[in-house]
Order: structure tokens, then C-alpha cells, then sequence
């Protein structure tokens, strides 16, 4: 027990530059008060002590903001970063190494008791703040969750989920996610170059049309030169590519 204490010690100071001593984190970190007592709870409901391991998870929620039910399963090195309004459902799974923000909820779908209803996260997972991930699907070691992303369908390892509904915008060859490289991690799930896929789209699509409008001015010209009238058209304001694209960004 104690040597798990010193790992999520050690892990909070490494991910939080916030973070100046031990004594500081055992006392002032919410998110790691609210895994030690998800730890009495979670003794209590595999022995059957149901109600006082639902008891001891409310008056952690009461005490940290953070409710855990105790029938969840959390791993080692688990840092929930602020932690205010998450919600940890009864049969999440969360990995070592996993990382979570304020207002996430890692939810179920299902009303079917004694099924899998909630999601699991693999290692190293980073959940931005007020992400939701729902469902009993599985987010790959080393995926990152962008804030605010409602998550429904699993996530590959690696790969990087934005938008709601969420869109994987990216995929590692190799996740890292060994303890060394624990601290280089992304902040809120925030990655860099991680453009949303839709907006992507988007400017490919306005950048095909511009470059159309080109080529139908060339073939309108061409065509003049030959000697072939073409019925003059309306008169329309030309497409600008950067004024447009501004306003997708």
C-alpha cells in the first residue's frame, strides 16, 4: 500500500509542475485523496461490504468533488488532475499511467445490471477536461481525449479523439507510455497540429473550389480567344480562399 502511495506521489509531482512536495500533494491534491479512498471503498465492496464501500465513496465525492464508485478499478500512477465534477462509473477499468481532468465522466449506456457498462482505459490514456466518454469500449494505451469530446466508439492506441461526436485525428506508430516518458505527456489531451478532421475537409473543399473558379476563368478565356460567345453570367463576387478559410479555423 505504502509503496503505491509513494508511486502516485511521484507521479502527480513529475505530471504537474504545480506540484512542490509530497506533503503538498497528500494534502492539497483532491484527486489523490479521492484514489486512497476509492482504495478502503474498493476493499470494502469486494468483501461485500457494499453499503460501506458506497458510503466511504459518497463522503470522498462530499470531501474532493470526485466520485468513484467503488466497484470501479483503477490503476497505478492514476493522476486526476483537479479533479471537480469526475465521475468514474462501477465497471470502468483505468489503466496505469492514465491521466484525467476536471468534469469528465467515463460512463455507461447500458441499464443492464451486472453487465460491462462502462469504458475501460488502456495505459497512459489522457482525458481533457469535461470530456465524456461513454460506453463499454475500450480506449487504446497511449490515446489521448481532446476536452470537451464525447467519446461513443472505441479509440485506437496512440490515436488522438476530438469533437463531439468524437473523430480520431491521429495515430502513433508506438505509444509511449512507460513511467520514464509519463511527463511528456499532452496537457488536456491538447496536441500539437491535432486540427479537427471536419475542418480539414473543409478547407480541402475550399481550396478545390477556388482552384475551380480558376480554371473556369482560363477555359472562359480560351474559349473567347476562339472565337465561341459564351453567355455572360451573372456577375458574383470571386471566391477568396484565406477569407474564407479564416472563418473555418
Amino acid at each position: 500500500m505504502f509503496s503505491h502511495l509513494r508511486e502516485d506521489i511521484s507521479s502527480i509531482i513529475q505530471r504537474d509542475p504545480a506540484a512542490r512536495n509530497a506533503w503538498e500533494v497528500i494534502t492539497c491534491y483532491p484527486g489523490f485523496q479521492a484514489i486512497l479512498m476509492h482504495r478502503w471503498a474498493k476493499w470494502c465492496w469486494i468483501r461485500g461490504l457494499k453499503w460501506l464501500g458506497r458510503f466511504i465513496s459518497y463522503f470522498a465525492r462530499i470531501l474532493t468533488g470526485i466520485e468513484i464508485h467503488p466497484g470501479a478499478t483503477i490503476g497505478r500512477r492514476v493522476f486526476i488532475d483537479h479533479g471537480f465534477g469526475v465521475v468514474i462509473g462501477e465497471t470502468a477499468d483505468v489503466g496505469d499511467d492514465c491521466t484525467i481532468y476536471q468534469g469528465v465522466t467515463l460512463g455507461g449506456t447500458s441499464l443492464s445490471k451486472g453487465a460491462k457498462r462502462h469504458p475501460t482505459l488502456e495505459a497512459g490514456v489522457i482525458v481533457g477536461a469535461g470530456a465524456k466518454v461513454l460506453g463499454s469500449f475500450t480506449v487504446g494505451a497511449g490515446a489521448k481525449i481532446g476536452s470537451n469530446s464525447v467519446v461513443v466508439k472505441p479509440v485506437p492506441a496512440g490515436a488522438t479523439a476530438v469533437g463531439n461526436p468524437a473523430h480520431v485525428i491521429k495515430k502513433e506508430v508506438e505509444p509511449q507510455v512507460d513511467a520514464d516518458a509519463a511527463q511528456l505527456f499532452s496537457a488536456y489531451g491538447v496536441t500539437a497540429n491535432g486540427d479537427d478532421p471536419v475542418s480539414k475537409v473543409l478547407h480541402k473543399l475550399i481550396d478545390h473550389a477556388v482552384s475551380q473558379q480558376e480554371q473556369i476563368e482560363k477555359l472562359t478565356v480560351a474559349l473567347s480567344g476562339a472565337g465561341i460567345i459564351c453567355e455572360k453570367q451573372a456577375e458574383a463576387n470571386k471566391l477568396n480562399s484565406a477569407q474564407i478559410n479564416s472563418l473555418v479555423d
